[in-house]
């Protein structure tokens, strides 16, 4: 199915999704002993047991849609997953949240929580990771897709405030002091400085404001407050709108967009930070830089592709799906217009694959031929991280619980719930 995106009614969204469920499950590697295990496309070789591409990230949507369907089958793919996932563990280098041992950690967790599995491979990751800690850091990156500040939030989320205050404490000595406020360096000897959510500034500030808010920690609050205030002068949308460059000095310019929409550079994920905040120091005006990263993304084009490279990727990283989890969130919270939501959920299932196969969803890259890339498996730009999303959209459509089934730490629960109307009112953006 391809074409113009027309508003979906939501048996068809789901409808869809379960056809995308489908087609992960035909995915599904056996690995022996009952496991489950995915690559992060099917033509890989190799299996991938991390959230951002591989089986931790397939763990996630498995339990949502467990919950959202009440079918059995796909509970047990989700505890058959697990095994795979802690028979990773011991192999496994990297300790990060996105790309490591502390996402596994918790999809491991997430299992044992809702069906009671034996738990001592969570333990075990994050043993590991506490001893691989260099006084410091755990690598080069030092960010929260793969760093301290996704390690601090993942070890929080695990109810292990030691390691969450061990991983986030070296900010304090390592903030560089700018005219606003402060920034850190995202990987070892990278000259550029970036400034949102998935590898730069306000991803630091989330860590720092949920682990200091956590710990009774209000040095680490206020490390928080002033990075963001380091990112909030950087804004170059005036004073209704909100967005700032992707990095500066521009990280491969050449490559990179000075500019981005989505969750991991853009004003969908500084609104999540910004969302934060607001609970944090419990100040409206953090409520104010949300809206206003809403008033930009809504007002930016997207999900249309107005030009070679803008607005390529599906997933919930980079894409669509990334701003349907901020616009069910603003429905949830403030009883907002379902206008948008429900364009990016058409959109969505405008650019999917329906065949025998099932459902799912491709990004592109203008910089190469064919354009058309395979499609992934997993959360980061693949489809368990939109199928996820979809879910939600549709409980939230019809008056139902608005939250995961897995709840990501770098995602604030929603505030307030404000059931029944998503499905009323006009479909123009809000």
């Amino acid at each position: 199915m391809t074409g113009e995106a027309t508003i979906a009614a939501v048996d068809e969204v789901e409808a869809v999704a379960a056809d995308a469920l489908r087609w992960l499950l035909s995915h599904a590697r056996d690995t022996g002993g009952n496991g489950l295990a995915w690559a992060a496309t099917p033509s890989d070789d190799e299996t991938d047991p991390t959230f951002y591409s591989g089986t931790a990230g397939v763990i996630a949507v498995l339990l949502e849609a467990w919950r959202h369907f009440g079918d059995e089958r796909y509970g047990d793919a989700a505890v058959r997953a697990a095994r795979s996932v802690s028979a990773a563990v011991d192999g496994r280098e990297n300790s990060s949240l996105y790309f490591g041992l502390t996402g596994m950690a918790l999809a491991l967790r997430a299992v044992h929580d809702e069906f009671g599995t034996p738990g001592a491979a969570a333990v075990r990751a994050l043993d590991l990771v506490r001893a691989r800690f260099d006084g410091t850091r755990w690598g080069d990156w030092f960010d929260l897709m793969g760093g301290n500040a996704g390690i601090g939030l993942g070890a929080l989320a695990m109810g292990d405030v030691d390691l969450a205050l061990l991983a986030v404490e070296p900010y304090l000595r390592t903030a560089e002091q700018t005219p606003a406020g402060v920034r850190w360096e995202a990987e070892r000897g990278r000259s550029s400085r970036f400034h949102h959510i998935s590898h730069g500034t306000l991803g630091v500030v989330h860590g720092l404001a949920r682990v200091g808010l956590a710990a009774g920690r209000p040095d680490l609050v206020e490390l928080a407050q002033a990075g963001a205030a380091d990112v909030v002068a950087r804004n170059e949308a005036g004073p209704a709108g909100f967005l700032v460059p992707h990095s500066d000095p521009q990280d491969h310019p050449d490559l990179t967009a000075r500019y981005s929409y989505g969750w991991c550079h853009g004003p969908s994920g500084d609104a999540q930070v910004f969302r934060l905040l607001g609970d944090v120091l419990d100040d409206a005006r953090w409520q104010t830089f949300a809206d206003s990263c809403w008033h930009t993304v809504t007002r930016s084009g997207l999900p249309r592709r107005l030009q070679p490279g803008f607005w390529d990727n599906n997933g919930r990283c980079c894409g669509t799906a990334g701003v349907l989890a901020l616009a069910c969130d603003r429905i949830a919270e403030q009883d907002d217009r379902p206008g948008f939501a429900r364009l990016l959920a058409a959109d969505l299932l405008s650019r999917a694959t329906r065949d025998t196969d099932g459902a799912r969803w491709s990004n592109l890259e203008n910089r190469t031929t064919p354009r058309l890339l395979e499609p992934r498996t997993g959360w980061g730009s693949g489809n368990a991280g939109i199928v996820r999303e979809l879910l939600r959209y549709i409980r939230i459509c019809q008056g139902a619980d608005p939250t995961y089934a897995v709840t990501w730490p770098d995602q604030a629960r929603v505030r307030s719930i404000s059931l029944g109307r998503a499905g009323d009112g006009p479909s123009a953006p809000a």
